[in-house]
């Protein structure tokens, strides 16, 4: 036998927040939603039960908050263990000699730094920097340097 009957708002709500909290991990890369989805699965089953909303809320944090202080420090040891710490972070804010044109547009660019070549691109596609010229180091992305003239 099928029992239907309507569903009150905070079943919505916390229905809504289950699925805005999977999705959010879903979209990222480490461990940062999965707690509070379990929050407000907790929180709906307690409003699936017909419970004052403020016990809801306050399964939602409790479950949320245990989860997170009991399982965060095991996920981040775990989940980023294979991230290598490299130096080239050092490198953002110096100066560099650019040695090839840097154009976005046409996908050049070089620059020497510390005796090592690295491909070059600016944060501005329509910026250009002729070879010669001074760049700022403003960021590393993979094996690219941003730069923006001096």
């Amino acid at each position: 036998m099928i029992i239907i009957r309507a569903m009150n708002p905070y079943e919505l709500l916390w229905i809504v927040l289950l699925i805005v909290f999977v999705l959010g991990e879903l979209a990222t890369i480490g461990l940062t939603c999965i707690w509070f989805a379990a929050g407000a699965l907790a929180a709906l089953v307690m409003a699936m039960a017909g419970v004052n909303p403020v016990v809801q809320f306050l399964v939602f944090l409790v479950v949320s908050i245990l989860l997170l202080a009991a399982t965060r420090p095991w996920a981040r040891k775990y989940v980023n263990a294979k991230m290598q710490r490299t130096n080239a972070d050092s490198l953002i804010g110096e100066n560099i000699r650019i040695s090839e044109r840097v154009s976005n547009m046409d996908q050049t660019g070089m620059a020497v730094v510390h005796g090592q070549e690295w491909t070059v691109r600016t944060r501005n596609d329509n910026e250009i920097i002729e070879p010669g010229e001074e760049a700022k180091i403003l960021a590393i992305s993979g094996v690219k340097l941003i730069v923006e003239k001096v």
